[in-house]
């Protein structure tokens, strides 16, 4: 990819889907003046969000207090970015809506990743950070004979996914990988997902958005975004706003419902030197019937010649004061590695895309859109988030009555 062959891909919307093409998209009336759309939020939501607005023929202004950078990174770069149907590794969807609205949020972006991969090699000028990696989940007993039918039941839908390529269940999966017998793993499914280098992703994803035409602020905005809806829309000149802000949703939606989900991973050189060069993503979900909160194991090979060990999930932690020697590190620790440690946007009622049901002070309808809570899926839920969100603005031109968030968006 070249700086000047860039924007030649866009991203359109068929049905509540987005499908990654070639080219350029249809540009609008001329003579019909573009719309802005201020996005709220730097991360990979916020960031493909305004990605999928700027495709519609939006213009889109993106403010955050920080941005991607590798030396002070920020949430959505620590992550261990392994795409899973549904994304559930760190804290499993408890709400029916949601969990529905995910399986199809992440089968989007898997279609996009792999798109994405396939036709823009990594070799090119800018490393967009995406793969294709064989991902293993490995069970201590036979999902058959588990407490509850859920790991059974998602390994059916994933077969069931037409989609997901490399499906496979078989118990050699574990002597294949040479599975420490001590660890007690006796079932294993594998498949292929996208694995995401995340401080390639968001740095490319930026220059993605900045040859497409994304105006980008820094500020950090306190208080709840409808006291000063008006205000913001004015000074931007924005039409409507997009709320993509993780964590600081509890502020700026007035939502006391979400909290964090402490997160730490290990970073592990993984060039073949100290052990055979790890090639294919290894985990063991989290199964809320047994353990604790932070028995989530997950090994996953970064394209920098980088291992991502992980991790934890740990409800309502705010301090990021793990080190290489707290209890919860060493459990997981195996070489000297840079921790990283961030917080997880979680919500009591899981991920919200949904418009602002609350009218503003003058009782007017408020022009607001929430794309925020989810948890440790954000990359796995981007793309699909991000269409449901472009349906959400439609409504807002149109001046449609807002909604509670649903099951499905058309």
């Amino acid at each position: 990819m070249s700086i000047a062959s860039a924007p030649d891909f866009f991203l359109t919307r068929v049905g509540d889907e987005l499908i990654l093409n070639h080219g350029q998209p249809t540009q609008p009336n001329l003579d019909v003046p573009k719309k802005r759309i201020l996005v709220v939020g730097g991360g990979v939501t916020g960031f493909t969000t305004a990605w999928a607005l700027l495709d519609a023929g939006y213009e889109v202004t993106i403010i955050a207090e920080r941005w991607a950078d590798p030396k002070n990174r920020i949430t959505s770069q620590i992550a261990g970015a392994l795409w899973e149907f549904p994304p559930a590794v760190c804290g499993k969807h408890t709400d029916v809506i949601s969990l529905h609205n995910s399986k199809r949020w992440c089968m989007t972006a898997y279609r996009v990743f792999e798109k994405l991969q396939e036709t823009m090699p990594r070799s090119d000028y800018l490393d967009h950070g995406v793969q294709m990696c064989m991902a293993n989940f490995f069970f201590d007993e036979k999902m058959e004979h588990m407490p509850d039918r859920g790991q059974l039941d998602k390994f059916e839908e994933i077969m069931a996914q037409k989609d997901i390529k490399g499906v496979r269940r078989d118990g050699n999966i574990v002597n294949e990988h040479e599975v420490n017998h001590k660890a007690g793993v006796v079932d294993a499914y594998q498949h292929l997902a996208p694995v995401i280098d995340t401080d390639a992703y968001m740095n490319w994803l930026r220059f993605v958005l900045v040859c497409k035409g994304a105006v980008m602020a820094t500020r950090r905005i306190n208080g709840d975004l409808l006291e000063q809806e008006e205000e913001l829309l004015a000074e931007y000149g924005a039409d409507a706003i997009v709320n993509a802000t993780g964590l600081a949703g509890l502020e700026l939606a007035g939502d006391e419902s979400v909290y964090p989900l402490r997160g730490a991973l290990i970073r592990v050189i993984n060039d073949g030197k100290m052990f055979p060069k790890v090639t294919e993503a290894l985990a063991v979900t989290h199964d809320d019937t047994r353990g604790e909160d932070e028995d989530i194991v997950f090994i996953v090979p970064r394209n920098d010649n980088t291992l991502i060990l992980g991790g934890l999930a740990q409800p309502h932690k705010y301090e990021l004061d793990l080190t290489l020697d707290s209890p919860e590190v060493v459990r997981m620790r195996v070489a000297s590695a840079a921790t990283m440690q961030g917080l997880r946007p979680f919500r009591g009622s899981n991920v919200r895309v949904e418009r602002e049901l609350r009218s503003r002070p003058d009782g007017s309808m408020s022009r607001i859109v929430h794309s925020y809570g989810q948890g440790g899926a954000g990359f796995s839920l981007s793309f699909g988030c991000a269409s449901d969100v472009l349906e959400l603005i439609e409504e807002v031109e149109l001046s449609v009555p807002a909604t509670k968030m649903g099951c499905a968006r058309h």
